[in-house]
């Protein structure tokens, strides 16, 4: 079999060797294949005015193989082989072959000897060599490669339309919408795609009348074949191609045009814009000549006023309307140069030049009109200044004249008091003296009258008939002036005369009014006592009040004896009083009705004094009753609290016979209660009595509770330490001389008596016990980790428990990690490690399970497959304390012996570490014989 093996190698060509690894090929996509390529070589041959019918049959000679490679290539191929017979067949596929080979395609697997035979999936393959070839290859979409390209067309020009996701060249193009949004979106008018739907497109007859193809076996397949799909999408790509190039034209002479539309927009923006600005100039220059002078100087400022808003309003746009007009006109000579356009001639008038001169017009009429209205202001700014100052100095005249003569003909002072008497003398005074300043301002305004006549003002005959009005209005209020004055000065004498009475009147009632308020208050003021001797204070003082009322009536009679005469003279002068007192406000009425008051008052005083007094005394009897209990339950409360500290420090006895001790003691205390409850409802009635403050005893129910409550906590605090205790000792198979020993450091160390130790005591108490921790930095480590244990909280305390549980693991007999260790030592038949089988048929199924689950492999040099590390299982399953480490290790007591004794005693193996002694006095030795561990 001969082999076409080209030299060059293309990327896009590898995937094809997959026709030669598994020479089987799906029928539905067979038959895809076969019918797509057939319709791809039949729309080529045709050029060349022929077809083929079965692909596999009409290319077997190479005849029509090598016509199609000339028709798709445009090149001659080597003259084929006319004969018959097989030979010649295969020199003609050979030549075809060949010819594909030098186009740089590398054909895997496929000779002439199976393409003459006829077979089916060789000629597909090199069918798909020859459109990939000379159909896709030549596809590039920002340099991507061909399939990646044409994917990426696919996506672009089907993005728009709802329904399409091109993903890839199979299920992507299943329903048919693919096909349907590419013809679309070129030939809109071939396919109304808004009432297609998935699925339902059965024919293509559209895409086959325009590009030669039938789909009905593609569309609704599970998943379509590639390469038919990448077949049919690399002739629509063609096929529309050349659609763009008519676009592209299309474009160039849609540019063209769009340019020759802007510059003619351009041209008629500049005539219209240039007609504007010159009939703007027209119609301004008239206004800015006439010099038609006004009379007044509103009128000459309402014309300086219209100027400025020329400048400021109205000129400015037409100054950008000029500017924007030479840039309109450079920019379009412009454009018309760079598109070779004849430059742009402007109509008659419209010239750049000829809206300069016309603006200088504008701008000299301007000038001259200015300076015109500057002089007209300056001239009648004198007389406007003249006239303004008249207007001012008599409005303000006529201001303060107004309401003054209707103010001097009032008659306010007869109804007036003396002091009111008195500041009207004096606000006469006073207004005299500004009448006599304000003679000047009349002056003046009388002047300037004059003067305005003489310089023939035009508004003259106003300002004299005002002047003249002001001068008769100036001498009515000289003679009003001195009238009022006469009037005042005759009533002030005769309110005189009373003003002594109503001033001694005022001294003396306002006092005693003072007096008979603040004894009613007094008298009415709700009071709250809380012991029997304040009420008795308030008895005394109300006794005291009611001794001082006889006086206090005399007073009340000498005060209505002054008012009685001032009536009298009122009546007998006839003065005519049109207030009361001005000193007071205080009438005899309300004397006598305030004293009345404080008559009817002094019995309920009374009465109400009597009540609280039997109140109190009833208190004071609770009071005492309260006192006499508390004072009997509060150190009863503080004896037990102590009682039971010293049981919980003491050691007599076992544990056992301290807690029987301990419970018959929270027996009598819990028997205690029903005085409890007793103090409880004395309580409750000191509370509803609204008793506070109880001299009788130091002890509030609140204090009684909370003792109560730290009682009953403590005792069974102790209790549950104490069988805590018992169940370590238990447990940990400590002996009570070894408990009683412990007790007896901690409580040595517990300088406050508070239960706890310190860390610094805690240190103290474990070297007396034989702990080596130094002052290094070794030792504070060690430290550290001992008080994790002992204080996992970091509360900054040991508790005697805690300190119990930890001496019980350092000196219990428990497991090590090395015993368990030799333990599976002993299953392993002494081998390091350990084997799956060993486990099994050593240990039950489910702790044998629970090992092989957590053992890490072992891997010591006589490890075999399988191998377990028990030593690393032990040592993390159970650990090694570091206690016993520490005294293999002979770093935790000082002088310890090298080798450890055990011994049998009561049935409980202990180990007793001998000592040496040769640091310790003679007197020590025998504390220190021997140590439990």
């Amino acid at each position: 079999m001969d082999h076409y093996d080209s030299p060059q190698t293309n990327d896009y060509m590898q995937p094809e060797e997959d026709w030669d690894r598994d020479m089987l090929l799906d029928p539905a996509w067979e038959k895809q294949q076969r019918k797509t390529f057939t319709a791809w070589c039949n729309s080529h041959l045709r050029k060349a005015g022929t077809q083929i019918d079965n692909i596999e049959e009409d290319f077997r000679d190479g005849l029509k193989l090598m016509l199609l490679l000339e028709v798709i290539s445009g090149e001659r191929l080597a003259k084929p082989e006319r004969g018959k017979m097989r030979v010649h067949k295969i020199s003609n596929v050979n030549k075809a072959l060949d010819f594909i080979a030098s186009k740089g395609v590398k054909l895997v697997s496929i000779g002439a000897e199976e393409i003459v035979d006829g077979n089916a999936k060789m000629t597909l393959g090199m069918i798909w060599t020859i459109i990939l070839r000379f159909a896709i290859q030549d596809i590039s979409v920002e340099e991507t490669s061909a399939k990646e390209g044409l994917l990426l067309w696919c996506q672009r020009k089907t993005a728009p339309y709802k329904n399409v996701n091109i993903q890839n060249f199979h299920i992507s193009w299943k329903d048919g919408l693919g096909f349907c949004a590419l013809i679309h979106r070129h030939r809109p008018e071939l396919i109304d795609y808004g009432k297609l739907r998935k699925v339902l497109i059965n024919k293509f007859s559209l895409a086959e009348k325009s590009y030669l193809f039938f789909l009905t076996d593609i569309v609704g397949t599970a998943r379509p074949d590639e390469k038919a799909i990448m077949t049919y999408v690399s002739s629509f790509y063609h096929a529309f191609s050349g659609a763009q190039k008519a676009e592209t034209a299309a474009n160039r002479i849609c540019k063209v045009l769009a340019v020759n539309q802007e510059n003619e927009q351009l041209m008629e923006d500049y005539e219209k814009l240039a007609s504007d600005l010159l009939e703007w100039i027209r119609r301004t220059i008239p206004w800015l000549e006439n010099r038609a002078p006004e009379n007044t100087m509103q009128a000459m400022q309402q014309k300086l006023e219209d100027f400025r808003d020329y400048r400021r309003l109205h000129k400015p746009p037409k100054v950008q309307e000029k500017c924007q007009l030479e840039i309109n006109f450079n920019t379009l000579q412009t454009k018309l140069r760079l598109s070779n356009r004849p430059a742009f001639m402007p109509s008659e008038g419209k010239m750049v030049s000829d809206i300069n001169n016309a603006w200088g017009g504008l701008e000299q009429a301007e000038k001259g009109y200015e300076e015109w209205l500057l002089n007209e202001i300056r001239r009648l700014e004198r007389l406007d200044h003249l006239a303004e100052k008249f207007r001012q100095k008599a409005s303000i005249h006529e201001s303060w004249t107004d309401g003054k003569e209707v103010m001097l003909q009032q008659k306010d002072y007869e109804t007036a008091t003396l002091s009111e008497i008195k500041a009207l003398l004096k606000k006469h005074e006073a207004f005299e003296s500004d009448l006599a300043a304000h003679q000047d301002r009349v002056e003046q305004i009388a002047a300037i009258a004059q003067e305005l006549n003489e310089l023939d003002y035009y508004d003259s005959p106003s300002v004299n008939a005002r002047c003249q009005k002001i001068c008769d209005q100036w001498d009515n209020l000289g003679a009003l002036t001195q009238k009022r004055r006469e009037a005042l000065e005759r009533t002030e004498k005769l309110l005189e005369t009373i003003d002594q009475l109503y001033l001694e009147y005022a001294k003396r009632a306002a006092p005693f009014n003072n007096w008979m308020e603040g004894a009613m208050e007094d008298l009415q003021d709700t009071f709250i006592v809380h012991t029997i001797e304040e009420i008795q204070g308030l008895t005394t003082a109300h006794e005291q009040f009611k001794a001082t009322l006889p006086d206090a009536d005399k007073e009340r009679q000498a005060i209505l004896g002054i008012h009685n005469e001032v009536s009298k003279i009122v009546q007998t002068y006839h003065v005519n009083m049109a207030g009361t007192n001005p000193y007071t406000t205080i009438t005899p009425q309300d004397i006598n009705g305030k004293w009345d008051h404080v008559r009817q008052l002094v019995p309920r005083r009374d009465q109400a004094l009597m009540e609280e007094h039997t109140r109190q005394q009833q208190n004071e009897r609770l009071r005492k009753q309260f006192g006499a209990q508390a004072n009997v339950i509060g150190p009863w409360i503080q004896t037990k609290m102590e009682e039971i500290g010293r049981i919980s420090i003491e050691m007599h006895g076992t544990l056992e016979d301290q807690l029987n001790h301990l419970r018959q003691y929270e027996k009598s205390i819990i028997n205690y209660k029903p005085k409890i409850d007793q103090l409880e409802g004395d309580h409750q009635q000191i509370q509803e009595a609204l008793i506070f403050d109880n001299k009788h005893t130091n002890y509030t129910m609140e204090h009684i509770r909370v003792g109560w409550e730290q009682l009953l906590t403590t005792i069974a605090r102790t209790i549950n330490e104490v069988e805590n205790q018992i169940l370590t000792r238990d447990a940990k198979g400590i002996s009570q001389e070894q408990m009683n020993e412990f007790r007896a450091s901690f409580n040595h160390f517990d300088r406050d008596h508070s239960g706890t130790l310190g860390p610094e005591e805690f240190k103290a108490c474990l070297i007396s016990l034989g702990y080596d921790i130094g002052n290094d930095a070794q030792g504070e480590a060690e430290f550290a980790r001992i008080m994790s244990i002992v204080d996992p909280n970091r509360l900054g305390v040991v508790t005697f428990q805690a300190f119990i549980d930890f001496m019980s693991r350092e000196t219990a007999d428990t497991d090590t990690a090395d015993q368990v260790m030799a333990s599976f030592k002993i299953l392993a038949g002494d081998k390091n490690y350990i084997t799956v089988d060993e486990l099994r048929r050593e240990l039950p199924p489910d702790q044998a399970e629970y090992c092989i689950a957590r053992m890490a492999p072992y891997s010591g040099p006589d490890a075999v497959p399988g191998a377990l590390d028990y030593m690393s299982f032990s040592t993390a399953l159970y650990g090694e304390s570091i206690f016993l480490h520490q005294i293999k290790t002979k770093r935790k007591f000082k002088n310890i012996a090298p080798n450890v004794l055990c011994c049998d005693i009561g049935n409980r193996a202990q180990c007793y570490i001998p000592f040496f002694f040769t640091k310790i006095k003679k007197n020590e030795k025998k504390k220190a014989s021997h140590l439990y561990c």
